[in-house]
């Protein structure tokens, strides 16, 4: 029979595979992390787009607003739907069109609330902003 040899205890062995679990954890943090800034990007990008959209239905709307603001606004809803966004607003100020939108934000089954954005478009110089020069 061999004698085993004592060897005295020593802290060294007992935090012996604690580096694993610490890489564990932040590499996990650094997962999660990734994964929050890629979802920011996403709204901010959504929301980029949302304003898009509502730029040219006002425009458009704002096209077809000589033939009365029901017509500027099945206009710019029809281009807003093309774009797949929603018009939660739209209506004829002086010679302009003012539409509000919003476009639904989705993280797979998660639904976030929806992003929004508003756009007027009209004459360069409409009625009431006419700079009045002395």
């Amino acid at each position: 029979m061999a004698l085993r040899r004592f060897r005295p205890w020593s802290p060294a062995e007992a935090d012996r595979g604690s580096v694993s679990v610490l890489a564990a954890i932040l590499v996990s943090a650094l997962v999660a992390v990734t994964v929050g800034i890629a979802g920011v990007g996403s709204v901010v990008v959504l929301r980029h787009g949302a304003q898009s959209a509502a730029d040219l239905a006002a425009l458009a709307g704002a096209a077809e607003l000589a033939a009365g603001e029901p017509a500027a606004c099945a206009r710019a809803v029809a281009l807003a739907q093309a774009m797949r966004v929603t018009v939660t607003d739209c209506r004829a100020q002086a010679l302009d069109l003012v539409v509000a939108v919003a476009a639904p934000v989705r993280y797979g089954r998660w639904q976030g609330r929806p992003v929004r954005a508003a756009a007027r478009a009209g004459p360069a110089q409409s009625a009431d902003r006419v700079e009045h020069r002395a």
